[in-house]
């Protein structure tokens, strides 16, 4: 395949993986409004993703034996701790709020870097830091005592830890000559959250009725059946296959960049769908946060000893 082409398919498949993380909030929301409780959707997105890529699992049913603790430590943190935190985050604060909180991620990133692996970081991925902090105190307005609930932001903070954890544990092994299979760790780590998710939100209990019926999209009423669909295909299996694509036609920094949108479109999405608007402090304090991963995500890697090549996604995703 020509360079350029592979480049470009690489550059489209990021933006696919970006636009699918970033709706998942706004999916997610009228559900866990309409009654269903937000672990349950968790359960129901990690489950119905676990189950489609099972495939992927079996053909590589070595990998548990050769690395439980990447396999557990990503399930566990990458997967479960992201997206359960975030969708319990949304439903106590904004969607824009809440994923903008958690693209602290890159910043944080960089103090695991500095102070726990004690690597050097430059002056511009310092100054990404400052530039995401500042930003995030206006996001939630901290000269007026916080404007958003403090647990919900709280919570989306710790997505925010288990997007580190994401981008540490993505790159356990990377450089090695029997590296896992980016889809297959993925994979096994929605099996280890379905697993552990199984027993925290007790599916057994989820009250299915909801899911059949309409569920109010902003002033919208669409069948909820649907937007868990879109929660399990889009937002999680085609996110993530389109995002580890996307990683072997350009390069991880260049695709981790890219899914910085993913903050973008679900603020966007949630003002538009949902009508939760932010005010000027929040959008001047997103873009910060915004310039501030992004100088973060480009300056840790300009030196491949500063900081791990993530997978693609992260969020939190999810979230």
């Amino acid at each position: 395949m020509h360079v350029t082409q592979r480049r470009n398919e690489g550059l489209g498949l990021a933006l696919v993986s970006a636009f699918a993380f970033g709706g998942s909030g706004v999916a997610a929301k009228p559900l866990i409004e309409s009654g269903l409780d937000p672990l349950h959707v968790v359960w129901m997105r990690v489950a119905g993703a676990a189950l489609i890529l099972l495939p992927i699992a079996l053909r590589h049913r070595e990998l548990p034996r050769r690395r439980p603790g990447l396999i557990l430590g990503f399930g566990l943190l990458g997967i479960t701790g992201c997206q359960a935190l975030y969708f319990v985050a949304i439903s106590r604060i904004p969607v824009g709020v809440a994923i903008l909180v958690e693209f602290l991620g890159p910043a944080l990133l960089l103090g695991w870097v500095r102070f726990v692996q004690r690597r050097p970081v430059s002056r511009s991925a310092a100054l990404g830091v400052v530039l995401a902090i500042a930003g995030m105190a206006a996001v939630v307005e901290i000269w007026s005592g916080l404007a958003f609930d403090p647990l919900g932001l709280l919570l989306a903070f710790g997505a925010a830890c288990c997007q580190v954890a994401y981008f540490v544990l993505a790159d356990d092994g990377a450089e090695s000559a029997d590296a896992p299979e980016p889809i297959a760790v993925i994979a096994y780590g929605l099996l280890v959250g379905t697993a552990v998710l199984s027993v925290v939100a007790r599916p057994w209990n989820i009250d299915w009725a909801i899911v059949w019926q309409q569920s109010a999209l902003g002033e919208r009423e669409v069948p909820a059946v649907l937007l868990v669909a879109w929660i399990v295909l889009v937002s999680t299996v085609v996110a993530y296959l389109a995002g580890v694509l996307a990683v072997r036609r350009l390069t991880p920094q260049i695709a981790g960049v890219v899914a910085t949108l993913e903050a973008i479109v679900g603020t966007v999405l949630a003002w538009v769908l949902l009508d939760e608007h932010l005010g000027a402090a929040q959008v001047v304090g997103g873009a910060l946060v915004l310039a501030g991963a992004f100088t973060a995500q480009t300056a840790s890697r300009a030196k491949p000893a500063a900081t791990p090549d993530p997978l693609p996604e992260p969020d939190l995703a999810d979230a």
